[in-house]
């Protein structure tokens, strides 16, 4: 019996010592990207469009319209990064919520998803207490009280709320399932679950499952090391949608972080920034632009990334984006209010792990450490927050506890990116 066990022991270590060859030896080709980069800028209005922006305009009683303009606003949102187009969705969506009788569950949702987007939580939870009382559409509603819930910390309210749409059969159900799976640290559960629901979409034939199960997927694959796959399906993604940016931002991490190409993924990064305007892409530009030595482009990247978050429409969309970000500029109060104020907004591992570690950088490190054993420590399994957990206990001299961490964020490189390998080794 012994013997069998070290026979298949070695067996699964040689499967991984060939699957870890099978990935460094992975390259992409630009080729199979190129015509995805060179898109023409996103149409955001339509006749139809104009005609019903100018109804709702001049007669505030056209709910149809309402409805219609909400959701072009929220698509340009999705295409462009321009945050006063979901602005304008939440005004059109707020006047359909007063307005409606009958509808009224199904604007309260799409208000509520709106809110989500602006990472307004409690707001989004609000409305949709507002649906449960209504009892229209109880699934619609159910999922989207698990999406906030997840969203708060609330984790024990999600799983019952997870546990109450539970179907199988299902593609959203199939798609939380992979979400809390990847929360709980069951990454093979989360990619099994995310893989059913990619079949779902292709019976149904659905581009927009099929372009949210792919991305999903393909991000998936890459936290569990599976490069290639990854990046077959970022490369499906635009096939369905040659202007996603989440696809061809996940091609440009490959290219980063893999292969280890800062110019080439500096070039993919560049032709989304043309027709997006989320000012994330400019924090990872600098990012890259450290990484190859590039001075000149990390400050101006940072300083373009510091005129776009600072306009009053994105109000805290962007706090976690910040903390780390005045973090950087040793600007360490700011850091810390930011800190503060996102786990007011939503108590989180990941939220209190950002305020633990901006006390750690103001020195305050055994209030860090009480802040990681109280909510961080075993309740998070994100690369970023453990990196900082690792330093608030080695900077407490919990040696025990930096050791094991750190074996978990050596193979965590790919994720964590170029910039952060030495500092793992150095923990």
């Amino acid at each position: 019996m012994e013997t069998t066990k070290k026979y298949l022991c070695l067996l699964f270590m040689g499967l991984i010592f060939f699957s870890c060859i099978q990935e460094e030896g992975f390259k992409t080709n630009r080729q199979d990207y190129d015509p995805f980069l060179k898109t023409e800028p996103v149409k955001t209005t339509s006749k139809d469009f104009q005609v019903w922006d100018h109804q709702i305009m001049q007669d505030s009683t056209q709910l149809v319209s309402l409805g219609y303009v909400a959701d072009e606003y929220t698509r340009f949102f999705q295409e462009t990064g321009d945050i006063k187009h979901l602005k304008r969705a939440e005004q059109s969506l707020k006047k359909a919520v007063k307005m409606a009788n009958v509808e009224k569950v199904e604007y309260l949702r799409a208000l509520a998803r709106n809110y989500i987007s602006q990472h307004r939580f409690k707001e989004a939870l609000e409305l949709a207490s507002q649906a449960v009382k209504i009892k229209g559409g109880v699934n619609a509603t159910q999922n989207l009280l698990f999406d906030i819930h997840m969203e708060l910390g609330n984790y024990g309210q999600a799983q019952m709320y997870l546990d109450s749409i539970r179907n199988q059969y299902d593609f959203g159900y199939l798609v939380r399932v992979a979400k809390w799976n990847d929360h709980e640290g069951d990454m093979q559960a989360a990619i099994r679950c995310m893989e059913m629901a990619s079949e779902k979409a292709e019976s149904s034939k659905d581009s927009n499952q099929l372009l949210l199960s792919y991305t999903n997927l393909a991000n998936l694959y890459g936290h569990a090391g599976r490069i290639e796959e990854s990046y077959q399906f970022y490369l499906k993604a635009l096939q369905i949608d040659p202007k996603n940016a989440d696809a061809k931002r996940g091609i440009a991490w490959i290219v980063y972080s893999h292969e280890r190409n800062g110019e080439e993924a500096l070039r993919i990064l560049d032709s989304i920034i043309k027709g997006n305007k989320s000012p994330e892409y400019h924090l990872l530009k600098a990012e890259i632009a450290s990484y190859t030595g590039d001075e000149t482009l990390r400050i101006q990247s940072l300083d373009n990334y510091y005129k776009g978050v600072v306009q009053e429409d994105y109000g805290q969309m962007y706090n976690a984006y910040n903390v780390g970000f005045y973090l950087d500029m040793d600007v360490m109060d700011r850091a810390l209010q930011l800190a503060k104020q996102e786990v007011r907004n939503r108590p989180t591992p990941e939220t209190y792990g950002w305020l633990a570690y901006s006390l750690l950088k103001r020195g305050e490190k055994e209030q860090a450490l009480e802040l990681v054993e109280n909510h961080v420590d075993g309740q998070t399994f994100e690369p970023e927050i453990l990196f900082c957990v690792a330093e608030i206990y080695k900077a407490n001299g919990h040696k025990k506890k930096v050791k094991e961490i750190k074996k978990e964020l050596l193979g965590a490189v790919y994720e964590l990116g170029p910039l952060k390998e030495s500092g793992i080794v150095s923990l």
